[in-house]
């Protein structure tokens, strides 16, 4: 689990990230294992276990000053990997990268207030965007949606419409999407956009109901659990990740939760669950993603690469960043699916 940096130390806590480390390795290498190109007591050794090991949060002024150097672009979270990759493989570690879509959110959060904005209409013009192109993503799942979802004073929420419902039992069962919980209703807790969070400063009984009712909504419109958890606003306490890990395979994160959660690699096992944020220039709008999506690809890093749209703003642009984006990634974009069996297959 995330453990605050100051926890005392315990046999359980030394031996819980060596384990997490151990399927880090595997699933930094689950390609070449899976071709039979490296052995799996190769991987576990102390340059890929150190480089794939889950970090301590760190207390509060080092991930703020995180977040700033983050903004800076001084921090990169992929060269460790890279260089762990390369103690092993040599000159095979070049590989194509495997780019992992997602995309946020449907119901669009504003759906309520601004329909003829952010209606159906509008996503299903991104999804045609992206199935044509042949790339595949994961959309994060509203199971209720808000009126004013900015305004914590706010409590009005509306079940899904038929339309959306069944939109999201088509995509559901569309082979190239999968689908995550993306919280509630995304009401925010707190009016402060620095602070914006459906989860944050909810204790566990209260995190628990939130996770439950949302399951149940979606169940009542016959679609299955979700694997795959995105928080609203990509924040979530460090206290809250045992509650997410024990219901979800998979935690989204973004550039939101360093000052949270701490600045984090990817994908990183963390106890039951693997954590797997994304990072500007990987997380933004289209037309700043194809540069990285571009830099990924000149450097055949070889990584499961995660990266994150919001369709509202691909619609605003006009969708011609989108589908350039969407040409240039599809030789190299993952399904969810499969990466959600290479963690799986890491356990």
């Amino acid at each position: 689990m995330f453990r605050p940096a100051a926890t005392p130390c315990s046999l359980a806590a030394v031996r819980a990230p060596d384990l997490d480390a151990a399927r880090g390795a595997r699933l930094l290498f689950d390609a070449e294992l899976q071709a039979g190109a490296v052995a799996a007591d190769a991987v576990a050794v102390p340059a890929v276990l150190d480089a794939v090991r889950p970090r301590p949060v760190p207390p509060t002024p080092m991930r703020w000053t995180q977040d700033v150097l983050r903004k800076l672009g001084r921090l990169d979270p992929e060269r460790p990997l890279l260089a762990a990759r390369r103690a092993v493989l040599g000159e095979r570690a070049a590989a194509p990268p495997r780019f992992l879509l997602r995309v946020d959110e449907y119901p669009h959060y504003q759906a309520w207030d601004t329909p003829e904005r952010f209606g159906s209409d509008g996503f299903r013009r991104f999804h045609e965007i992206l199935t044509r192109a042949g790339v595949p993503y994961l959309v994060a799942v509203l199971p209720r949606v808000s009126r004013a979802p900015l305004d914590p004073r706010g409590a009005d929420s509306r079940a899904l419409t038929e339309e959306e419902a069944a939109l999201l039992r088509e995509l559901a069962a569309h082979e190239d999407v999968a689908l995550a919980l993306h919280g509630r209703d995304h009401r925010t807790r707190s009016a402060s956009p620095r602070r914006h969070s459906e989860l944050c400063g909810l204790d566990p009984r209260a995190t628990e109901a939130l996770l439950d009712d949302a399951l149940g909504e979606l169940a009542g419109h016959g679609i299955a659990a979700p694997s795959t958890f995105v928080a609203p606003y990509n924040r979530f306490d460090a206290g809250q990740w045992p509650l997410l890990a024990r219901r979800f395979a998979i935690v989204g994160g973004g550039p939101e939760a360093i000052r949270r959660i701490g600045f984090q690699r990817a994908p990183q096992w963390r106890d039951a669950a693997v954590y797997l944020p994304s990072y500007a220039p990987c997380y933004g709008h289209a037309r700043d993603v194809l540069p990285a999506a571009e830099r990924a690809i000149a450097r055949q890093t070889g990584l499961w690469t995660p990266l994150v749209l919001h369709w509202g703003w691909e619609a605003d642009a006009g969708w011609e960043e989108l589908r350039r984006l969407c040409e240039r990634i599809a030789p190299f974009a993952a399904r969810w699916q499969d990466f959600e069996a290479a963690v799986e297959r890491s356990r």
